[in-house]
């Protein structure tokens, strides 16, 4: 969802950011935005650490003078899901990768933001924070404090202009489905979501003007 978000977002004419874990990975979506005309800078590096939060920050400031819109399209889920299948371990990693992340990545943008009197952050979240499912209490819980997050920054944030926005996506055919307990029928997952579904998502939000606010969309398979 994040790699389908840059480059849409390229498309419509944003310089862009993109931070991962996987230098490759980076570097392959880096050269196909650049390929096409674009601006694009990577940015090797964990999330869930406040320190490559931060550097994430400074490489758009530093490269491109301000930071108009952070997306938060951090996320995992694990195969030993059930409640009794977590550990202390599996719990706390889904909290670091889910939560930490989307909290470092705010508190990194807050002082650029405000400094500018705007921004906007979109999360990335799950309908399965608004709906429960078999996809895991850490899964649920961890995507439903990342809505939490937003709108409590939201409140804490609007008198400096800055505005939160959470994305609940359904099913939709990324690698995280691999992670399942059981396989998807391939019939299902025809009829999943597609990246590009979430990234048009994204880009409706970044192209209303500063005075509108767009609190939440759910977003799912219509044959799902």
């Amino acid at each position: 969802m994040g790699r389908a978000t840059a480059l849409a977002a390229s498309r419509a004419g944003a310089s862009v950011v993109v931070a991962a874990r996987g230098e490759a990975a980076l570097r392959t979506l880096c050269d196909e935005i650049v390929g096409a005309s674009g601006r694009a800078v990577t940015v090797v590096g964990d999330m869930t650490r406040a320190p490559d939060a931060a550097r994430l920050i400074a490489a758009a400031t530093d490269s491109f003078g301000r930071i108009d819109v952070l997306v938060n399209s951090v996320g995992t889920n694990i195969p030993r899901r059930a409640i009794d299948e977590l550990t202390a371990e599996s719990w706390q990693m889904m909290v670091d990768v889910n939560l930490t992340a989307a909290f470092h990545l705010t508190q990194a943008a807050l002082p650029a933001l405000r400094q500018q009197k705007g921004g906007l952050i979109i999360h990335i979240s799950s309908v399965a924070a608004k709906k429960p499912d078999r996809s895991g209490i850490a899964y649920q819980a961890t995507k439903a404090a990342v809505a939490a997050l937003a709108h409590g920054t939201m409140e804490e944030e609007r008198d400096h202009g800055i505005r939160t926005s959470v994305i609940y996506p359904g099913m939709t055919d990324t690698p995280l489905l691999d992670r399942r307990p059981a396989p998807i029928p391939p019939e299902l997952r025809a009829r999943a979501l597609q990246p590009d579904d979430v990234a048009d998502a994204c880009l409706f939000i970044m192209a209303l003007p500063p005075r509108a606010h767009v609190a939440e969309i759910i977003l799912s398979p219509s044959r799902v």
